[in-house]
């Protein structure tokens, strides 16, 4: 199972302090759009954009992007994610949209959600929000918006589980 570092309470909590910090960095949310990466950032994405309703009493549209990783060896980081299909329910252009995703690692599946965006229109900014940052960057991304930072080795891995689809909500580290 490896070592939790983060459980039910420490999630929700981050996640109140993403969507405090989405409202005060954009002044408001009336130009924000939430797309989350599929599959755990869609649900961090909507759990956003409730709490965000809940402060602000303004719905904010949730998005969601699917980036499926073509590799037969999970532990080659040279290819590349490819998007496969996305569902957008507002325009995006002159908005600000926040990608939201529930590990960073290298960068890339950040980058290929960044291609996907530009080429269904041009957002005025985008902006990352993640659960966990681990580190290990590979291309030259950096999230505006992190639930927690973990320091990590190269042979670690960051395991995500969310109550909509694992039955509970809870980030390990495991060896």
């Amino acid at each position: 199972m490896g070592k939790t570092i983060l459980d039910e309470a420490a999630i929700r909590r981050a996640l109140t302090r993403i969507a405090h910090e989405i409202i005060e960095r954009n002044k408001g949310v009336a130009e924000c759009v939430l797309v989350g990466i599929r599959t755990r950032g869609i649900y961090i994405a909507r759990r956003l954009a409730e709490r965000i309703n809940r402060i602000e009493g303004q719905t904010v549209p949730v998005g969601e992007l699917d980036i499926t990783l073509y590799r037969d060896d999970l532990t080659e980081k040279h290819e590349q994610p490819e998007v496969k299909d996305s569902a957008l329910p507002v325009e995006i252009h002159g908005k600000t949209v926040i990608l939201v995703d529930d590990v960073l690692y290298t960068g890339r599946t950040v980058r290929a959600a960044m291609d996907a965006l530009i080429d269904r229109g041009r957002p005025k900014m985008i902006q990352l929000a993640v659960l966990v940052d681990r580190g290990h960057r590979e291309l030259p991304i950096r999230p505006d918006y992190v639930g927690k930072n973990v320091p990590t080795s190269q042979s670690e891995i960051v395991h995500v589980t969310v109550a909509e689809i694992d039955s509970h909500d809870r980030v390990t580290l495991q060896k």
